[in-house]
């Protein structure tokens, strides 16, 4: 077996063209008109940490600095989990998770996955380290998905 390419972590993660998805965030009742939650204290560690997360989904087209002058309603903290000196960014969705609508749809099933490859000429992979951010979100959604840090609110505009 012959691997072509090896994938490296400075790859831009942008969506997969064609099989874009808009999602959107369904509310069930009425979210009270300011959701604002502060950004949680953070070590300088843990800051440092978090703007270099940030400027690189900037950078990845994931997220957006919102501006000064925008209606902000809805924000949410996040945090740095740490494991054996790596970080990872996390937001605390729990009270906008509160007010939506959980997706009620089948989990695919591997076996029926599998078996749409019988026959393929070729099989290709896909970096999963970033393929979480493939999936673009409604307007709507992004002013629901906020998050906020020490030093600024940034909108997550992939999922």
């Amino acid at each position: 077996m012959v691997i072509s390419q090896r994938f490296t972590d400075n790859e831009p993660s942008g969506a997969i063209k064609g099989h874009e998805v808009d999602i959107t965030l369904n509310i069930d009742r009425p979210y009270p008109p300011v959701l604002r939650r502060p950004a949680y204290p953070a070590s300088p560690r843990a800051r440092e940490a978090l703007e270099k997360h940030i400027q690189e989904l900037i950078q990845f087209g994931v997220l957006r600095n919102v501006g000064h002058n925008e209606k902000v309603e809805v924000t949410t903290p996040v945090i740095i989990a740490w494991n054996n000196d790596m970080s990872r960014m996390v937001g605390d969705f729990r009270a906008l998770n509160t007010y939506t609508v959980p997706d009620r749809y089948p989990i695919p099933r591997i076996q029926e996955t599998l078996t749409q490859f019988s026959g393929a000429k070729y099989i290709t992979s896909m970096n999963a380290l970033k393929g979480f951010h493939q999936n673009v979100l409604t307007p709507k959604a992004n002013k629901l998905l906020r998050i906020i840090i020490q030093c600024g609110i940034y909108e997550y505009l992939r999922m």
